[in-house]
C-alpha cells in the first residue's frame, strides 16, 4: 500500500495509518481496533468512541440529524499508551517555595500520577458512562453526544444541564439518579425530571468543530435544536462555568418551549465593580459584607486565576503539550485557576472531602482518551462574550451560590442582573464543580428551584 495517501480528510488519516503498521495485510483484532479508532477520531466522533450499533471508529451512514444510540469504547492500546506516558514523565525541578503560588506542586503530581498509572480504573468509568442511555445526534454539521434519561414518574419536567471547562459529563453522572428517580433518593415522585446533558462541542465526545463560529450563542441555538428533536414542548436549563454562558445565551434567545433556567456560576458583576476590578483596585467603600467577599474573591482571580483563560482565549492551538503528555494535561486542569486548583489538589495531598481521585482522574482521562485537550480550550477563543457581566435575562431565573465557586454572587448582585430571580440560596458549602462535589445539595436546589416551573410544563 502506498505510505503517501492522496485522500482527504478521514479517509486518508484512516489509510496512513494502516499504510504505516507492519505487515498492514495481517492486521490482529486489537491492531485494527488501533488504526479504525484513528479515523473516529478525525470524524469528530471521539476516539475510538462509537454508536452502540458500530464498530469501534466507523461512521453512521443514516440520516444526519437522526438520533442514533451510543457507547464508549477505547481499545487497550489506547489504555496501555497511557499508562506509559505516565511512567516515562520527565519530571521538573521542584517548586521553589512552600505554599501554591507557583502552581500546582510536585509532590501533588508525582502522588497523581502514581495513583493514575496503578490504581485509577477507566473500565470502572466508562462502564459508570455506559449504564446511562448515551446518543448521537448531528445538529449544524457537528456531532452532539448526550445522555438522555427519562424519568419513570408522570409528568417529569425536562432539563437540560451543560458542563464547563475543564469538566464534562462526568460531573452530572451523579445527580442524574436523584433527579430522575427522586422516591429512591429522599424526594417525591412530583420532583421528577428529565433529564438531558450533552457534551459541548470539541469536548468529550461530540464532534470537533472544524471552522469557527462555534460559540456559546451558537451551542444554545443547538440546545433548542436539541430539545425540540427530543420532542420536548416545555422544559428548563441549568449550567455553570460554560453551561452559564450556554444557558444564558438560551435564555436570550427564548426558544418557545423553554421555561426558566438555574446557575450555579451567575454573570452578575455589576459594570462599576467590574472597571474597578479591571483596573487592579480596591475594593469600594460601602460595599455589603457579601458583596466585600465577592470582591475579594474576584480580585485574586483577576490577579492570580486567570492566566489559564488569556491563553486559551487567545492561543489554544499552542496547547500542542497537552495532547501529547498526559501529567502535562493534568497539571494544566488541577491548576486552571487558584480556588478550583486548591479544591481539586487537596484529594491527592491527602483531603477527603467533596471530590474523590477517582472522579477527578476519570475526567481528566475522558479529556486525554478524546484527545480534545486543544479542541475544548477553542470556546475560550470562539467567545466573545464579557463572562461575569449581566446579559439582560428576564426569563425566570434560579441561583445557587456556593462558597467557593471563583466568586459566589451576593443576592443583591443577583436580584439586579436577573429582574426575573425567582430562588436565590447562598449553600454553606461546595465550589465550581458543585454538582459533581454536592450532588445531594445540588439536587435540591434543582427541586427548589423549578418547583414553580412544573405546572407551566404540565399544561
Amino acid at each position: 500500500m502506498n505510505q503517501e495517501s492522496n485522500t482527504p480528510g478521514a479517509v486518508g488519516q484512516f489509510t496512513d495509518a494502516v499504510a504505516n503498521l507492519p505487515d498492514a495485510g495481517r492486521l490482529s483484532r486489537r491492531a485494527l481496533l488501533g488504526v479504525t479508532a484513528v479515523a473516529g477520531a478525525a470524524i469528530g466522533l471521539g476516539v475510538m468512541a462509537t454508536p452502540a450499533s458500530a464498530s469501534a471508529g466507523s461512521v453512521w451512514a443514516g440520516a444526519p440529524d437522526a438520533i442514533r444510540p451510543f457507547k464508549a469504547s477505547f481499545p487497550s492500546e489506547a489504555l496501555d499508551d497511557l499508562r506509559l506516558r505516565i511512567d516515562s514523565m520527565r519530571w521538573p525541578s521542584p517548586e521553589t517555595v512552600k505554599d501554591d503560588s507557583q502552581g500546582v506542586r510536585l509532590a501533588t503530581m508525582m502522588q497523581l500520577a502514581q495513583y493514575w498509572s496503578t490504581h485509577h480504573s477507566w473500565r470502572k468509568a466508562q462502564a459508570t458512562l455506559n449504564a446511562h442511555p448515551q446518543f448521537m445526534t448531528r445538529i449544524d454539521g457537528v456531532d452532539i453526544h448526550f445522555i438522555h434519561v427519562r424519568s419513570k414518574h408522570t409528568n417529569a419536567l425536562p432539563v437540560i444541564v451543560t458542563h464547563g471547562w475543564p469538566g464534562s459529563i462526568i460531573e452530572q453522572l451523579k445527580i442524574i439518579g436523584p433527579l430522575t428517580d427522586p422516591t429512591a433518593h429522599g424526594g417525591r415522585a412530583e420532583d421528577a425530571f428529565d433529564v438531558v446533558v450533552p457534551s459541548l462541542p470539541g469536548h468529550g465526545f461530540s464532534g470537533k468543530p472544524t471552522e469557527p463560529g462555534w460559540d456559546p450563542v451558537r451551542i444554545a441555538r443547538a440546545w433548542a435544536v436539541l430539545m425540540d428533536r427530543l420532542g420536548y414542548e416545555r422544559y428548563v436549563a441549568q449550567g455553570g462555568d460554560w453551561g452559564n454562558a450556554v444557558t444564558e445565551q438560551l435564555a436570550l434567545l427564548r426558544p418557545p418551549g423553554l421555561l426558566a433556567i438555574h446557575t450555579n456560576m451567575p454573570a452578575t458583576i455589576p459594570d462599576d465593580i467590574a472597571r474597578l476590578l479591571g483596573a487592579g483596585a480596591p475594593a469600594p467603600a460601602g460595599l455589603s459584607d457579601d458583596e466585600r467577599t465577592a470582591y475579594d474573591q474576584l480580585d485574586t482571580f483577576y490577579k492570580h486565576g486567570l492566566a489559564y483563560a488569556q491563553e486559551m482565549g487567545n492561543r489554544p492551538q499552542t496547547l500542542y503539550a497537552l495532547e501529547d503528555s498526559p501529567i502535562g494535561l493534568a497539571a494544566w486542569m488541577l491548576d486552571h485557576d487558584a480556588r478550583s486548583h486548591a479544591l481539586i489538589a487537596r484529594v491527592f495531598a491527602g483531603a477527603d472531602e467533596g471530590l474523590t481521585r477517582d472522579d477527578i482522574l476519570d475526567n481528566i482521562t475522558l479529556y486525554w482518551l478524546t484527545r480534545t485537550a486543544v479542541s475544548s480550550a477553542r470556546l475560550y477563543w470562539e467567545s466573545k462574550l464579557a463572562f461575569f457581566a449581566p446579559k439582560g435575562v428576564t426569563l425566570p431565573v434560579a441561583v445557587s451560590a456556593f462558597p467557593d465557586e471563583i466568586y459566589t454572587a451576593p443576592r443583591s448582585w443577583a436580584e439586579r442582573a436577573y429582574p426575573n430571580l425567582v430562588h436565590y440560596n447562598r449553600l454553606p458549602k461546595g465550589g465550581h464543580f458543585a454538582a459533581w462535589e454536592q450532588p445531594a445539595a445540588f439536587v435540591d436546589e434543582l427541586r427548589a428551584s423549578f418547583a414553580g416551573q412544573r405546572q407551566g410544563a404540565q399544561s
